[in-house]
C-alpha cells in the first residue's frame, strides 16, 4: 500500500513572475543547464494525435487532446520507469501554472518562442524537473497547446493511477492530519476498493468545523463524511430546523 500526502511545493514565484512581466531574454540567468533530451517519437506521436483531432470542435476537442498528450507522456514515463517521479514533477508544474501570470505569459502569441523556452528552462532548473518533463513542456509550447496544461495534468493522473492500480483519495480537514491518521485512512480506502495502492491528497477546508471527509472513486463519486458540519446538517434535518448557523 502506498499512502502519499500532498506536500507544499517550494517555488520562488515572485522572481519568476517578475521575469514574466519583463520577458526580456537578455536578462535571464540559469542556475543549472537542463540536459538536452530529444523526444522525436513523443513529438511525432503528439503531432499525429493533434492533427487527427483538428476537425473536432468545442470542449470535446480539448478533453480529447489533453487525454492524448497525457497518454503520450505516460507512455514515456512508463518506458523510463518514472511514473511516480513524473507525477511528482507534474504536481510542481500544476502549482506553477496555477498562477494566472504564468499561464497568460505562455499563451500570449506576441511573445516569441525563444523567450518562452528560456523561461521554461528557468522553471525546469528551479523546480528540478526531469528532462523528459521539461521537453514535454517545450513541445506543448512549440505546438501551441500549453493552454491545456491543467487538463493534461488531470488526465495524466487518471492514466497513471490506472497503470499502477492506484486509488486516489482526497482527504479534506480543518487542520493538517498527521501521517498516522492518513495511513489509517489509506488502509481503509484500500479495504473498500481493493486497490493495490492508495494515494492520499490533502485539502484544508475550514468550513467543515471539525472532522474530515474522504472522496474516492471515479471523479470522486464516493464520499465518506466524518465532519461536524455534516453531523450538524443531519441534526438540523431531523429536527426540521433548517440550516444551523454557528456563532462566530
Amino acid at each position: 500500500m502506498a499512502a502519499l500526502q500532498q506536500s507544499p511545493i517550494a517555488f520562488p514565484s515572485s522572481r519568476i513572475t517578475s521575469r514574466l512581466h519583463s520577458h526580456n531574454p537578455l536578462k535571464l540567468s540559469f542556475s543549472r543547464t537542463i540536459p538536452s533530451l530529444k523526444l522525436p517519437k513523443l513529438a511525432a506521436k503528439l503531432a499525429g494525435k493533434s492533427k487527427s483531432k483538428s476537425r473536432a470542435s468545442g470542449p470535446k476537442m480539448a478533453d480529447s487532446a489533453a487525454g492524448s498528450y497525457a497518454s503520450a507522456l505516460a507512455d514515456v514515463a512508463k518506458s523510463n520507469e518514472t511514473l511516480e517521479t513524473t507525477s511528482a514533477d507534474l504536481e510542481k508544474v500544476d502549482k506553477i501554472f496555477s498562477d494566472p501570470t504564468v499561464l497568460d505569459f505562455f499563451v500570449n502569441p506576441t511573445i516569441d518562442l525563444d523567450t518562452k523556452r528560456k523561461i521554461l528552462d528557468e522553471i525546469s532548473s528551479t523546480s528540478a524537473l526531469q528532462p523528459h518533463v521539461s521537453n514535454f513542456l517545450n513541445i506543448l509550447v512549440d505546438m501551441k497547446r500549453i493552454d491545456l496544461i491543467k487538463e493534461i495534468i488531470k488526465e495524466f493522473e487518471l492514466v497513471c493511477n490506472k497503470l499502477t492500480d492506484t486509488e486516489l483519495a482526497i482527504v479534506s480537514s480543518v487542520v493538517k492530519l498527521d501521517q498516522q491518521h492518513l495511513a489509517q485512512i489509506a488502509k481503509g480506502v484500500q479495504r473498500l476498493t481493493g486497490a493495490k495502492n492508495v494515494r492520499i491528497k490533502t485539502v484544508i477546508d475550514p468550513t467543515l468545523v471539525a472532522g474530515f471527509t474522504i472522496r474516492y472513486g471515479n471523479s470522486g463519486s464516493k464520499l465518506i463524511d466524518m465532519s461536524v458540519k455534516k453531523q450538524l446538517e443531519d441534526l438540523a434535518a431531523q429536527l426540521d430546523l433548517g440550516d444551523i448557523q454557528l456563532a462566530a
